[in-house]
């Protein structure tokens, strides 16, 4: 009978009220799981209708979802008597002491965050940024991944990138292409500004709206500078630049037009 009496004891006041907490724990924590996925998939297609950027919205979902699970996790341990205030206080410290510790890593989330949301490039773009010239392959939360001319991949963090001043040479669909070609001060600058102004014309990539530019703009020191600027599509700007540098060149060689080079004129006095 004491025997009886002493495991009705234990059921009593051990196994049966632990049985119940393990319950309940179990039961938040399936409840919990249950309410956070369907409270995630509501944030997902309110944020989609937003038009928000794909990769931000798998981001603040992923957080979402991880700040949903510790509150579950909480509550759970709460339910099986465990003392969780203590707990929240050393996450809470050991927070403080990570975002400390990744300051920089945390200056890359939160530019990349306004990189996809403000989009002063997108993928494809041809953009000077962070001290690297490239396209832009890839937009992360953390660095976006640019391919320069040559090939090379480059990683350049998103703090670089948004503190610093952002060229986008394909946020329009025209370019402007300044070109200088000096001729001697002995050449005919009627002659060679008609030149100039046929080739252009001559080249249907150069566009008629808006005008392209033909003037004389300097006279330097040793030659007649011309400023010429035709407009482009963003796409013609490199073959239109190189291919107008080779005929300007061969044309004016072809009509006797010298292109000088840097140079001084001495006069000796010679005393009797």
């Amino acid at each position: 009978m004491p025997e009886f009496m002493d495991i009705e004891k234990i059921l009593s006041t051990f196994v049966i009220p632990w049985g119940i907490n393990i319950v309940l724990a179990l039961a938040t924590f399936i409840i919990g799981r249950w309410v956070a996925n369907i409270l995630l998939k509501v944030v997902k297609k309110l944020l989609k209708k937003s038009k928000m950027d794909e990769i931000l919205i798998d981001f603040v979902v992923s957080i979402a979802h991880a700040i949903l699970l510790l509150f579950i996790v909480i509550a759970s341990m709460d339910q099986l008597g465990v003392d969780t205030t203590s707990l929240i206080a050393l996450m809470g410290a050991a927070g403080l002491a990570v975002g400390l510790a990744l300051q920089n890593s945390l200056q890359n989330f939160a530019a990349g965050v306004m990189l996809i949301v403000f989009r002063p490039f997108k993928t494809g773009d041809f953009v000077e940024a962070g001290g690297t010239a490239g396209v832009v392959e890839t937009i992360s939360i953390f660095s976006t991944i640019m391919r320069t001319g040559d090939n090379r991949e480059v990683i350049v963090p998103n703090g670089s990138i948004y503190n610093g001043t952002i060229t986008n040479f394909s946020a329009r669909d025209t370019r402007r292409i300044d070109m200088v070609f000096g001729i001697g001060y002995g050449d005919d600058i009627r002659k060679a500004k008609q030149i100039l102004i046929d080739l252009l014309a001559t080249d249907e990539r150069v566009l008629k709206d808006p005008a392209p530019l033909v003037a004389v703009g300097e006279l330097a020191d040793s030659s007649v500078n011309f400023n010429v600027r035709p407009w482009v599509l963003s796409g013609d700007y490199w073959s239109v630049k190189f291919d107008l540098t080779e005929k300007i060149k061969l044309a004016f060689d072809d009509n006797g037009i010298s292109i000088p080079y840097p140079q001084m004129d001495v006069h000796l006095s010679k005393e009797a």
